[in-house]
């Protein structure tokens, strides 16, 4: 699997996301600065990692959205190139337009660090593939603007046309105001676009692949980006 890695300034996740790809796919991932105009030739995964890009000024992924190289991931996912997310790089997708809704101030107004549960709603996706529907993982979080929204009519059509893939629930998968870390709509913790191809998540599964982190269950969402592209092969 050849990877691209985004780095604007500011960015401080992607060495992780290189090291979890690196482990899972066995290839060493690329990384690409926001100033370049295109992508490196045969790409098959663009990964747009957490951090706090020009920090968080104006909103957070607001500039970086705007960065040249978005301009080449737009391109890149309009012919089905699978792009993926996290954190700040959910926040990036939906400031650049590749995703619905926008990343609210968390409803406490207080930055969450620790890990969460989350429900795969899916399992017949590129990102979810490598788990079971229904299936409950641990995964940390580490955001002050994780709140996802959109008007009702969106909503209505992420919820009508299956785009929820991870949701944020209780250990033994019950979905509640209770277990809804930051207020967002519906407890949704990750969304893809129409194509399926672009998968925006607040969760850092890249920081639970290794045994000495104490849980591996974010191995799944990466080896089964693996698994679907040696298929597509």
């Amino acid at each position: 699997m050849k990877a691209a890695i985004l780095v604007f300034p500011g960015i401080n996740r992607e060495r992780d996301m290189a090291r979890a790809l690196r482990l899972i796919s066995g290839s060493e991932p690329a990384m690409v600065w926001h100033a370049e105009t295109a992508l490196p030739a045969g790409t098959d995964l663009v990964v747009v990692p957490g951090g706090f890009s020009y920090g968080d000024y104006l909103r957070c992924g607001a500039i970086a959205a705007r960065a040249p190289v978005m301009d080449a991931v737009r391109d890149y996912a309009s012919r089905g190139g699978l792009v993926l997310g996290v954190c700040n790089g959910f926040q990036i997708l939906c400031e650049s337009g590749l995703l619905p809704g926008v990343l609210m101030r968390n409803a406490r107004l207080k930055f969450i660090c620790h890990d969460v549960h989350l429900r795969v709603e899916r399992s017949d996706t590129p990102f979810t593939r490598g788990y079971n529907a229904g299936q409950v993982i641990r995964v940390p979080v580490a955001h002050g603007e994780g709140n996802y929204e959109a008007d009702e009519e969106t909503i209505k059509r992420l919820e009508g046309e299956g785009r929820v893939l991870y949701r944020y629930c209780s250990a033994d998968g019950v979905v509640d105001e209770a277990h809804n870390i930051n207020g967002a709509a519906h407890s949704i913790a990750g969304i893809v676009n129409d194509g399926g191809n672009v998968l925006g998540m607040m969760p850092h599964p890249e920081n639970h692949v290794e045994d000495i982190m104490g849980c591996t269950d974010g191995r799944g969402l990466f080896a089964g980006l693996v698994q679907h592209l040696k298929k597509a092969a």
